[in-house]
């Protein structure tokens, strides 16, 4: 196998930016609601609370001042070693996150109220929990039990609610509210009713490069999902807009918030989103629930190859490299690489000869345990070996220190080349380059392949990877291990030995000139102290791979993607089989004929429950009547969501020589907003207009998407599924340009 440098990764943790801290004054009331919402400002609906939003905003004041004051101490404490240095840095990291969030938000950490229908105090909803000086809890985290009936009750299950209210908050003031009755006859004077929900008030307002903050209009049929327990896969589908994106990210903060099961002391979660402009967009959502150590990446990322990756432009290549019996070929290929020798030799030291048999070879090969990876075992392999040889020496020569007989073993060039050949340092690039450049050496890995597909296979430059090899290099990569690791431990034995050497002339020189009575340097000749005089630090180590798992929980988003190759990239990060699957059949590029439990029982997954979401909060009426023909045209029985409301702004069609002029248009009059071009590659992106793929698309809500030339997005289900996620990213409205094809 060839030699190549390996390569280190680290993920995106979320991280969130820092707004500015507001507390009103108590003459400075919480509420700035327009003139034309003057009925609302009514003193007899808000002065209760304007008390508990100024109680908050206090509480506040002295918590991020305590915050602080706890954050520069642990600081400036010695940072100490080992555990005691971990638990430092982990105080300091849970602080910071908890001080980044009171003052990115102050007092709208609080989403709304919950009036009981027993008459009791109301109960106030926050992103945390929030207690005062004195014991009393201002705010219950959105993630704990007495919430749930925030986002879950309705009319016909109010869960002992007499009503709830929704803030809208604008700038650190509440610009709105809405609240809701839940009394038999549907009235309570106490409350300020409107036609219109909270949340179907807040889809029609403009969308932002970045994911908009959702958390307090999550829907009930959403909550419910959220809230699930983590055993287990929950498959969740949903088509376009019906916020299965919203539900993953909120799922994600909820299950670490709930569940001790899948804290970052047990593996913690991992969140993996289809590319990167989708993590882009999502990346604020996270942090905004008090939640800034989930893992996020794409699968690109947990390769050091994904990066330059290209498509696999041969569909058959694609199907081959797509299944996991490919990915088996991994297994028999390093396989190959750890046999024993056929005939034993005889391996000298200055004392004496001893015969390695045939037998002695193969008892050190057998000697690692089931599943260690193979670089690793190496090592094992070796020092099993060196002592069969010193246990033979000894019989021969009684007088000679083992340490030294071992010594001279480990520096006999014969035996050297011999392990090495019989067991050698393998990369994962090299191993899979192999099957790709040495026919004979795949059809042996993978011996179903025909002869035709095991040359379809088969490229000239072996290693310029593509997106279908991923997998199979992620599979060796864990079979295999790091070799660079076991090089390392062999550096760092050697640096040890070395330093422990020296270590002992100095400790032979000292006792040598101590001339005290009691002769106190005599005791540096005890082990324990001779080894406390090396310094670990200054060996080398290697940075965690924090995407190598293994994880409690993985929340997959765009899930109906994933090969089943793919889908033994995340299995092997989550022995548990505890994941969040969210996607639709529908959206599928390259089609999805059978069941979910189908596919994930064919990747191992066999314990499976599944949610639906039906009703679609982002795309507009106008605009699913001209998506869901294209769907269906070529999936009759895709599962096409209804949606819950009307823009008012019809479809426009035209040439695409109208671009320019409709983009120029729709920014002059709209201050805010964004909007996105699909289609049309030379479209010099914004900060406003972007100009993406379907592909890239996928995830992503514009506020106008323009369709540019949409019949060359391809044929078939391909073409079909691209012109549907297309489509429904919009949110107001959809303009298709074509020019006759």
């Amino acid at each position: 196998m060839r030699a190549s440098s390996s390569v280190s990764r680290s993920p995106r943790t979320l991280t969130n930016p820092i707004g500015a801290f507001h507390v009103p004054s108590q003459d400075d009331s919480p509420f700035d609601l327009p003139e034309r919402l003057s009925a609302k400002a009514d003193p007899a609906l808000i002065a209760a609370d304007e008390r508990h939003l100024a109680a908050i905003g206090a509480t506040l004041e002295h918590s991020v001042a305590d915050l602080s004051g706890r954050l520069d101490a642990a600081r400036r404490a010695p940072g100490g070693s080992g555990t005691e240095a971990l638990e430092r840095d982990q105080e300091i990291h849970r602080l910071s996150s908890r001080l980044r969030l009171l003052q990115r938000y102050g007092i709208d950490l609080c989403l709304g109220r919950l009036v009981p229908a027993d008459g009791s105090e109301p109960v106030y909803v926050g992103r945390l929990g929030l207690t005062d000086a004195a014991g009393r809890r201002l705010l219950v985290d959105w993630r704990s039990q007495p919430a749930e009936p925030y986002f879950a009750a309705t009319r016909a299950h109010p869960m002992g609610l007499a009503s709830r209210r929704r803030y809208r908050w604008t700038g650190g003031r509440i610009s709105d509210y809405w609240d809701e009755s839940f009394a038999a006859d549907g009235h309570d004077d106490s409350v300020a009713l409107d036609d219109e929900s909270a949340f179907i008030a807040s889809l029609g307002t403009s969308r932002s490069p970045r994911m908009r903050d959702v958390l307090g209009t999550i829907q009930s049929d959403q909550d419910a999902i959220v809230r699930a327990d983590s055993r287990g896969a929950l498959v969740v589908e949903g088509g376009p807009g019906t916020g299965k994106t919203v539900v993953a990210l909120h799922r994600a903060a909820f299950l670490l918030y709930s569940d001790p099961r899948l804290g970052h002391h047990h593996g913690g979660v991992l969140f993996v989103g289809p590319h990167e402009p989708y993590l882009a967009y999502v990346a604020d959502v996270l942090p905004s629930l008090g939640e800034e150590g989930v893992q996020t990446c794409t699968l690109r990322d947990l390769v050091p190859e994904g990066a330059a990756a290209v498509p696999e432009t041969d569909p058959e290549v694609a199907r081959l490299k797509a299944s996991a019996r490919m990915v088996a070929a991994v297994e028999p290929a390093v396989r190959f690489s750890e046999r024993p020798p056929t005939e034993g030799m005889e391996v000298g030291t200055p004392w004496a000869d001893v015969w390695l048999s045939t037998a002695d070879w193969a008892e050190a090969f057998a000697s690692p345990d089931p599943g260690t990876p193979h670089n690793d075992a190496r090592d094992e392999v070796w020092e099993a070996l060196l002592t069969i040889l010193v246990d033979k020496h000894t019989d021969e020569t009684e007088d000679v220190p083992e340490e030294q007989v071992r010594r001279s073993l480990r520096q006999n060039r014969d035996l050297g080349t011999a392990f090495n050949r019989a067991w050698p340092l393998i990369e994962a690039t090299d191993l899979v380059a192999d099957l790709w450049s040495v026919p004979a050496y795949l059809r042996m890995c993978a011996p179903w392949l025909t002869p035709q597909e095991a040359r379809a296979l088969q490229r000239d430059d072996a290693q310029a990877w593509t997106v279908a090899d991923l997998p199979l290099l992620d599979a060796a990569r864990q079979r295999l291990g790091d070799p660079e690791e076991s090089r390392r431990r062999r550096r760092n034995r050697a640096a040890a030995a070395a330093e422990s050497a020296r270590m002992a002339d100095v400790v032979d020189h000292l006792i040598a000139t101590d001339d005290s009575e009691l002769h106190v340097m005599s005791m540096l000749r005890g082990q324990d102290l001779q080894g406390a005089l090396v310094d670990p630090s200054a060996l080398e180590t290697a940075p965690p791979d924090l995407l190598a798992g293994p994880f409690a929980h993985v929340v997959v988003d765009e899930a109906q993607e994933l090969t089943d190759a793919e889908w033994q990239m995340l299995r092997l990060r989550c022995p548990s089989g505890s994941f969040t699957i969210v996607g639709d059949r529908a959206q599928a590029r390259h089609g999805f004929t059978e069941s979910w439990d189908e596919r994930l029982a064919r990747v191992g997954l066999d314990r499976v429950r599944s949610a639906s979401l039906s009703i679609n909060y982002r795309t507009p009426e106008e605009v699913m009547a001209e998506a869901e023909p294209v769907i269906r045209a070529a999936l009759p029985d895709a599962n096409v969501p209804t949606s819950v409301r009307r823009s008012g702004v019809p479809v426009v069609h035209g040439r695409t020589a109208d671009l320019d002029s409709i983009l120029a248009t729709w920014l002059a009059t709209h201050d805010d907003g964004t909007a996105c071009v699909i289609g049309s590659p030379t479209v010099a992106g914004t900060p406003r207009v972007r100009s993406l793929t379907p592909v890239l698309a996928k995830g992503l809500e514009f506020d106008l998407v323009v369709l540019v030339d949409p019949g060359s997005f391809g044929e078939g289900i391909e073409g079909a599924v691209d012109r549907y996620v297309a489509m429904t990213r919009a949110t107001q409205q959809l303009v298709v340009l074509a020019d006759g094809r």
